[in-house]
């Protein structure tokens, strides 16, 4: 094993969380291999990414779509025409026979997650530029469903795994259903999006955490009632829920998905976003 000291801070700081994480699961009754780590890095180079990438980690997400096309695959589409693709101030030639091509800026086996809202108009490019997007976490209305659901279908990929996200603060300005209305959204993703799987709920809470018990209860009540609408077990559903500064007590109400960024990867710069 490498020496803390020389695999770097965000590598270190990784296996900090995934003891923490083990350690909170083991008193909550779940199996730690249960729950799934997301390493959110926005605004983080590739090079560190690729350094927790390189310890291990697979999971990682991204919350704005300019940047995280910046960092996955770049998808090419073309009948046998050269053409140029335009990389951090070089143009790399790509030579196309009657296909596709990939220029993989980072591995292509990161299981891609984007997180929060996103507007219908970028759908297209969110879907085009990040072909291993493996999970949407942000449905928060049947406008975005649809438009995600049109998306995979017209790009002819597997079904996309998404959770549907609900506001349990009440804060007008943050994105997500209200709970009232979670049955709703979730029966319309799972009946009539086809393309989509719906795959749990997902909530973010204050900024400064002062809500996260109720928070967190609120989701669960809201997968109980939406399980039993839609007939299915309740580990069926995940719960997306949790950040840097409670995934701890997220996994031990019942969290299967916690979002760590900057416990992880430190302080964000938001002036190169």
């Amino acid at each position: 094993m490498v020496a803390p000291a020389a695999e770097g801070v965000a590598v270190t700081a990784l296996r900090s969380v995934i003891l923490r994480v083990r350690k909170a699961a083991e008193r909550a009754g779940t199996q730690p291999e249960r729950v799934r780590v997301v390493a959110v890095s926005k605004t983080k180079p590739e090079s560190l990414i690729r350094q927790v990438y390189d310890a291990g980690h697979r999971c990682f997400g991204e919350n704005y779509v300019q940047e995280f096309v910046q960092k996955a695959p770049q998808v090419f589409y073309g009948k046998n025409k050269i053409h140029l693709f335009f990389n951090k101030k070089k143009f790399l030639p790509v030579f196309l026979f009657n296909q596709f091509c990939c220029f993989w800026q980072l591995p292509e086996d990161i299981e891609w997650h984007f997180i929060g809202h996103l507007q219908s108009n970028k759908v297209k490019t969110l879907l085009g530029g990040v072909p291993n997007l493996a999970f949407f976490e942000g449905v928060d209305n049947e406008k975005i469903a649809n438009h995600l659901d049109r998306g995979v279908s017209s790009l002819g990929r597997n079904p996309l795994k998404v959770f549907v996200q609900v506001n349990t603060s009440g804060e007008a300005s943050k994105a997500g259903i209200d709970p009232s209305g979670c049955v709703r959204l979730a029966e319309h993703v799972k009946l009539r999006c086809p393309h989509l799987e719906f795959s749990g709920l997902m909530t973010i809470g204050m900024p400064d955490y002062t809500s996260t018990p109720e928070n967190f209860r609120t989701l669960s009540n809201c997968r109980a009632k939406v399980c039993k609408a839609l007939g299915m077990e309740e580990d069926q559903c995940e719960l997306s829920m949790g950040m840097s500064g409670d995934f701890e007590q997220a996994i031990e109400m019942g969290s299967t998905n916690v979002r760590i960024g900057s416990t992880i990867f430190g302080p964000r710069d938001y002036s190169k976003k």
